[in-house]
């Protein structure tokens, strides 16, 4: 991850806390100054005190929310490092520092069409792009977005996402009940199913999740003959 614009330091107030699935939460926030951020970016949270020596630790964590909306909001997953666990022990009224924006995985949009590919938590970027002025200037259609998880109960954003208009959401499930109807597999399998007839060459594609999606991902666009400056990406965990 790269610092794409200055970054300031930020005193944040904990507006809600909401359990989304069993294992991602919502938190909202609001900051002391308005922050300027482009879809994509994300904070650099301070963590107090958990560091060597007691210092503080830096995490990061990617906007949900589009610019210029409020509260700012965080999408996140549940699990032990000392990131989440200090972002889900929060409740409203609570403070905490960080610094931001960083990142340059940003939407930059350069053609009509485009395909998002994501895997858990990873839409929490897409989301921010999808409802920015950015995307929404513009009467869209064709976009394809994608996410990746194992049960239908980890879908994220549902109601929200299948609703922007020219926006075809698809949930990729990889483990799915046998009552699910939906498109069964990996994120990477629907990509490599799409035909002749999607217009490879006219889209620009945007992936965020885990290496090995984004990894597999690739190379079909390499096999499909997408050009590496069409494709943006961002690993979330590896």
């Amino acid at each position: 991850m790269h610092l794409a614009v200055a970054a300031s330091e930020l005193l944040c107030t904990v507006s809600s806390f909401k359990m989304l699935t069993a294992t991602v939460f919502e938190l909202k926030f609001e900051s002391d100054r308005e922050l300027l951020f482009k879809p994509g970016q994300f904070i650099s949270l301070v963590i107090p005190g958990l560091g060597p020596h007691g210092r503080d630790l830096r995490r990061a964590y990617s906007l949900a929310s589009a610019p210029g909306c409020r509260p700012l909001q965080l999408c996140v997953k549940r699990v032990s490092g000392p990131g989440s666990r200090f972002l889900s022990e929060l409740r409203p009224g609570d403070r905490f520092r960080a610094f931001a924006p960083y990142g340059d995985f940003v939407f930059r949009p350069k053609s009509a069409r485009f395909c998002f590919v994501t895997t858990g938590t990873g839409i929490a970027p897409v989301r921010s792009m999808l409802l920015s002025p950015e995307y929404r200037s513009e009467e869209r259609s064709g976009t394809i977005c994608l996410l990746g998880v194992r049960e239908e109960g980890e879908i994220l954003f549902r109601d929200e996402l299948a609703g922007i208009p020219g926006l075809r959401f698809v949930p990729c499930i990889s483990q799915p009940a046998p009552s699910w109807n939906g498109f069964h597999g990996r994120v990477s399998d629907y990509v490599r199913q799409l035909g002749s007839e999607f217009p490879w060459a006219e889209t620009e594609f945007y992936l965020c999740g885990n290496s090995r999606m984004i990894s597999d991902v690739k190379a079909i666009l390499s096999e499909k003959g997408v050009q590496k400056s069409a494709i943006y990406q961002e690993i979330y965990y590896r």
